[in-house]
C-alpha cells in the first residue's frame, strides 16, 4: 500500500469526526433553531463549494494565492536556511544578529501589513515580502537549532580526512539538520497561508482573500462560507503534501518521528 493512500485511510476517522460535529448544525438549520441567514446549513455550503469548483470559479483566485504563497515561501525558506547555517556555525554571527531576531520574531507578521503597504503599496511586492517574513523566522530558528545539534565529532572527523567545507555542508550538516529545517518549513507553511489570505483581504486585488471579503461585502453568506471551506481544504492539502515530501526527503528518520 502506497504512503499517500495509507495516509488517506488513516485520516478517515478524523473526517468522520468532523462530519459528526457538523450534523447537529445541519439539523439545527433544518429545524430553524438558528438564523439560516447568518448560519447556513453545511449541506448548502458544501453544495455551493462544489459548484464553485465545477464551474471553474475557483481556479483564478486559487492560482493567484498559490503563486504568491510559493514565491514568498521560497524566498523566506532560502534566506532562513542560508542565514541559519551561518548563525549555527559561527558564534560571532549568532551574537551579532540574535538580539535583532528576537526583537522582530514575536511581532505578528499581519501587524506589519500597514508598514508594508506604506512602503511597497498593495501589489505583489507587499504580499511576497510579508509572506517571506512570516516564513523566515520559524525556519531560521529551527535551522540554527539543527546545526547546533550536529555532533562536533562528525565534523571534526570529516576535517581530519580532508573534506572541504562545502563537502561537510552537503554531506553532514544539511542531512543532519534536514528534519529540523523541514519541521520549521511545515510550521511556516501554515503561517504563510494565513498571512497571504490576510494580505489579499486588505489589498482586495485578487486571490482567495479578496473573494472572501467580496462575498461578505455583498452579503453572499453561503458563498463566503464556501470560500472559507476552500481555504481550509487548501491548508489541509498543503500540509498533507508537505508531510509526504518530508517522508520522502528524510527517509533515514524513524517514521514515528515524522
Amino acid at each position: 500500500m502506497s504512503l499517500p493512500f495509507k495516509r488517506v485511510i488513516q485520516i478517515l476517522p478524523g473526517i468522520a469526526f468532523i462530519a459528526a460535529l457538523l450534523l447537529p448544525l445541519e439539523l439545527a438549520t433544518r429545524w430553524n433553531l438558528v438564523n439560516r441567514v447568518f448560519i447556513p446549513a453545511p449541506s448548502a455550503v458544501f453544495a455551493t463549494t462544489y459548484d464553485i469548483i465545477i464551474t471553474g470559479q475557483v481556479f483564478a483566485p486559487l492560482l493567484t494565492t498559490l503563486s504568491l504563497l510559493a514565491g514568498g515561501y521560497a524566498i523566506g525558506c532560502l534566506a532562513a536556511i542560508s542565514f541559519g547555517i551561518l548563525m549555527g556555525n559561527y558564534r560571532r554571527v549568532y551574537n551579532l544578529f540574535e538580539p535583532l531576531i528576537e526583537l522582530l520574531r514575536p511581532i505578528p507578521k499581519a501587524a506589519l501589513l500597514p508598514v508594508m503597504i506604506l512602503f511597497l503599496g498593495l501589489g505583489p511586492a507587499m504580499k511576497l515580502t510579508t509572506v517571506g517574513l512570516a516564513t523566515f523566522f520559524p525556519v531560521l530558528i529551527n535551522t540554527v537549532q539543527g546545526v547546533r545539534a550536529v555532533d562536533p565529532v562528525m565534523i571534526n572527523t570529516a576535517r581530519t580526512f580532508g573534506h572541504s567545507g562545502a563537502a561537510i555542508l552537503w554531506r553532514i550538516l544539511l542531512p543532519a539538520t534536514a528534519p529540523y529545517i523541514l519541521a520549521g518549513m511545515r510550521i511556516s507553511l501554515s503561517i504563510s497561508l494565513i498571512v497571504v489570505i490576510i494580505a489579499e483581504m486588505i489589498s482586495a486585488n485578487g486571490g482567495l482573500g479578496d473573494v472572501i471579503v467580496y462575498g461578505q461585502r455583498m452579503f453572499l453568506v453561503v458563498e463566503s462560507y464556501a470560500w472559507l471551506v476552500i481555504v481550509a481544504a487548501l491548508g489541509f492539502a498543503l500540509n498533507f503534501w508537505f508531510r509526504w515530501v518530508e517522508r520522502r526527503t528524510t527517509f533515514w528518520v524513524s517514521p514515528s518521528n515524522q
